[in-house]
């Protein structure tokens, strides 16, 4: 609605009592018939999505943001860090929105953010000069940390493929809009987030961390690391979506 009336958030309240004119209803009921006939994501239809208060550029080529580690840059793990965060890495970043999330909360880092898609990184780069961030952001084509191998970091955090096998048979027609490699994590959810926790402990500098989203599968996840202490981390949706851990706790 607001992207129709062409009002941005913070305006809604002065325009509650206003006439909708005859073009504006007209461009509205269009997009709400395309979301109701077509099962497209609002966010695709009006290339625009939101992350708290921040605004990003969308379209077929990333996921919709919604990742719940926005919501621990400004708390939680500004209190857990055991070092000042100089460098970041971001693995998976889409549209680039936890990027330039991690900008805003570490004002003194450098962020490399990295993507096995040529076009969700098109997409991050739009984001990226929207928010005017190309001087600390470098955006890497790679698979995980092949691009980056020489590189360590105060700071990684993904929010990677993490839809199991089951569930992504099982996805609404909403979801199946989105790309499949941005949402499918394998059997049992997990491919990616296991090498993620391999390979992590020799990108990070001493007394750094790794901050991981895996979405439901907290238990595939104790039952496949049952040695590692992994620190969940609460948000909106409870304590079993994100985790945390530090480098000496990572396996070797």
């Amino acid at each position: 609605m607001l992207h129709a009336l062409r009002i941005t958030p913070d305006e809604l309240q002065a325009h509650f009592e206003r006439p909708i004119a005859a073009v504006e209803r007209k461009r509205l009921l269009a997009l709400v018939e395309r979301r109701i006939r077509e099962r497209i994501p609002a966010a695709y239809l009006i290339r625009e999505a939101w992350l708290g208060d921040t605004r990003f550029y969308v379209d077929k080529r990333v996921i919709v943001p919604r990742s719940f580690i926005y919501e621990l840059l400004d708390g939680d793990l500004q209190m857990l860090l055991r070092r000042p965060v100089r460098r970041a890495l971001d693995l998976c970043t889409g549209s680039g929105c936890l990027a330039i999330l991690i900008a805003q909360a570490f004002p003194d880092a450098k962020i490399d953010a990295v993507d096995l898609s040529s076009g969700a990184l098109k997409v991050a780069g739009r984001n990226v000069v929207m928010h005017r961030l190309r001087s600390r952001i470098q955006l890497i084509h790679s698979d995980l940390f092949a691009g980056v191998s020489r590189r360590r970091y105060d700071i990684i955090l993904s929010n990677p493929p993490y839809v199991d096998a089951p569930s992504m048979r099982r996805l609404p027609a909403e979801y199946r809009h989105e790309p499949r490699m941005a949402l499918a994590g394998g059997r049992d959810g997990l491919d990616l987030v296991r090498r993620i926790l391999n390979q992590s402990r020799a990108r990070l500098n001493p007394g750094g961390m790794l901050v991981c989203e895996i979405g439901h599968n907290r238990r595939a996840l104790e039952r496949a690391f049952p040695n590692l202490p992994f620190l969940w981390l609460e948000t909106s949706a409870g304590d079993g979506m994100v985790f945390l851990l530090e480098r000496e706790q990572l396996p070797a």
